[in-house]
């Protein structure tokens, strides 16, 4: 199955190694074509001409995903997914885009609410043969405020490195032993269903 997928970042960025991998665990035989749109506000305006293209280039679905909050976030300012989503669905509209075979996946807060909630894969990822660490499970990872800030904290009381999402990301993901933790996130069960039509 040929799958597409819109991501606000750019092409090494978080997002896209992050559910590219995660989407190859649930459906090895995938194949993925990615568009990457380098921020939040350009993935609106612009996701209706590559949801255009993808399904062009023959692919049985196509997902946009996003953060509700950019990176770029400010204190005291809140995002809203409806407002995010109706965007979008003019940016589709605008470009001809009518097609049910188009998903919208908002990740609440960001993307970093995914790797919390696997202590395992992070503990793998900051622990050393002679300095291991243990990270516990966060419970409930999408009612975490700027779970980008809480994995820094992490990184830097466990490690003094700093959390570097392009490089730490995709290898806490890729430590995974299973997804029943990360299954606690109902943005990434979404993902899962709309980028292959499963259940994880």
């Amino acid at each position: 199955m040929k799958v597409g997928m819109i991501f606000e970042c750019g092409p090494d960025g978080a997002d896209k190694k992050v559910c590219e991998h995660l989407a190859r665990m649930l459906l090895p035989e995938i194949e993925i074509s990615s568009v990457t749109l380098g921020n939040k506000p350009k993935l609106i305006s612009e996701c209706g001409l590559a949801a255009a293209q993808l399904l062009g280039e023959g692919c049985e679905r196509v997902v946009i995903v996003w953060d509700l909050y950019p990176p770029w976030r400010k204190s005291g300012q809140r995002p809203c997914r409806r407002a995010d989503r109706e965007a979008i669905a003019q940016s589709l509209s605008r470009a001809g885009v009518r097609s049910r075979r188009v998903y919208l996946v908002c990740i609440a807060e960001e993307l970093e609410a995914w790797l919390l909630a696997d202590g395992r894969a992070i503990s793998a990822v900051l622990s050393k043969s002679t300095h291991p660490v243990d990270v516990g499970d966060t419970k409930k990872p999408e009612q975490v405020s700027n779970p980008k800030k809480r994995l820094t904290r992490i990184f830097r009381e466990k490690t003094g490195r700093l959390y570097v999402d392009r490089v730490h990301a995709e290898k806490i993901i890729q430590a995974l032993s299973d997804l029943n933790r990360i299954k606690r996130c109902a943005t990434f069960v979404r993902f899962a269903i709309k980028a292959t039509g499963r259940k994880p």
